[in-house]
Formats: structure tokens, C-alpha cells, sequence
């Protein structure tokens, strides 16, 4: 299974955000991950549509949004028009997440849903045959630069067992304290997809860090 992996703009210097893109995508990342937090679902916010409409033509790199969010219906729309490939989010909304999925694929995006470190493996199993990738949260969601949650693994390895047992090719993306000494972890555990952020902006040569993410 190829590694993807999808770095991490909450990390990225926002002073020189094209050229942080283009860092990226000369160091070979696959695609960028877009964190959008409300300040309600989880204790912080962060960027939103209209950063993402600015930087849509500084890069061909797809962006993998993740919409940390109490209520991400109201949202799919103007995400999609912006410049969104992938749409991703939470299991733990109150709202009808049937509904969510159905909404964004009538966007024609690809369709994530996450969990958090303490949500439990089985919760994503009913969705499975509707969506393309499974986030699990390594670390509780909220801000960037937190310490790997080593638990999280069992929840990677019944995710992927359940996936293949469907005989379906949903993806497993990570994202959370993912580095040199996680990545080999969570990919043992049937990770494909690796967000990265602190780990990879932070690197001198981040062509060399992503090479070693992969494996």
C-alpha cells in the first residue's frame, strides 16, 4: 500500500504561506491538509474559507480539508467552491452525518470522517461503505505540535481489519505527533495516509522528511 502524505499548513509560516506550498510541493507531499476549527467543537480556531479560496492557485498539490466543526452542513458548499478536493469530518457532530455525506458527494469530493482519540474504532464501521477515508486523531484535536497518543495504533489495526474484511480500499489517514519515530507505527497498523505538520515545516530538508515518512 503506496504512503501518502499530506502536510500540515496549521504549522506553516503564514508570513510566506506560497512559498511554504511550494516547499511542500517540491518535497514531494501528496496533498495539503487544511485544519478548520470553529473555537466550539474543539477549544481553538484557525483558518477558514476564505484562506483557502487565496491560496487554491499556489499550488496543483489536492486539499484535504478537515473540518473540525460543530456543524460542517452549512459549510460543504462554500469549502467546495473555494478550491476543496477532499472533505473531512467528525463522527462526534450532533447533526445527521448521512446527510453530511450525501452532500458532499453531490460536490463531487471525496468523502473523510475522523474520530477522535476517544472515540472508539467500531463508531466509523456503519460508514464505512459510504466514505473513501477514515482520520483517526492521534492526538486530541484542537492545536498543532502535540505529543503522539501510542493507544491510538489498536484503533488504526481494527479499522484496517474491519476495511478488509468489507474487501473495501477506504484509506486511513493519521494526524497528530506523526514523525521519524511515529510514522513507522502507525503504518505497521494499516495507515496509508500521514498528516504532518511541526515534523515536516520545521525540517531543514523536507524533502528528506518526507522521504522518511514513507518508509
Amino acid at each position: 500500500m503506496n504512503t501518502k502524505i499530506s502536510a500540515s499548513i496549521l504549522s506553516a509560516d503564514f508570513g510566506c504561506l506560497r512559498d511554504e506550498l511550494g516547499r511542500a510541493e517540491k518535497a514531494g507531499c501528496d496533498l495539503i491538509h487544511f485544519d478548520v476549527m470553529d473555537g466550539h467543537f474543539v477549544p481553538n480556531l484557525s483558518y477558514g474559507v476564505p484562506v483557502l479560496k487565496s491560496i487554491r492557485h499556489c499550488t496543483d498539490l489536492k486539499f484535504d480539508v478537515h473540518l473540525m466543526i460543530t456543524d460542517p452542513l452549512k459549510y460543504i458548499d462554500a469549502f467546495a467552491d473555494a478550491g476543496a478536493d477532499n472533505i473531512t469530518f467528525h463522527e462526534e457532530i450532533p447533526g445527521d452525518k448521512p446527510e453530511v455525506i450525501k452532500k458532499i458527494r453531490s460536490r463531487g469530493l471525496t468523502v473523510g470522517m475522523s474520530i477522535k482519540p476517544g472515540t472508539p474504532a467500531e463508531a466509523v464501521f456503519p460508514y464505512l461503505r459510504d466514505i473513501d477515508m477514515v482520520l483517526v486523531m492521534t492526538v486530541e484535536p484542537g492545536f498543532g505540535g502535540q505529543g503522539f497518543i501510542p493507544e491510538t495504533l489498536e484503533k488504526i489495526s481494527a479499522i484496517r481489519s474491519e476495511i478488509s474484511r468489507l474487501g473495501l480500499s477506504v484509506d486511513i489517514e493519521v494526524d497528530g505527533g506523526i514523525g521519524i519515530k511515529t510514522s513507522p507505527k502507525v503504518r505497521e497498523a494499516g495507515a496509508n495516509v500521514l498528516v504532518s505538520g511541526s515534523y515536516l515545516f520545521k525540517s531543514e530538508d523536507m524533502a528528506a522528511a518526507v522521504a522518511s515518512l514513507r518508509g
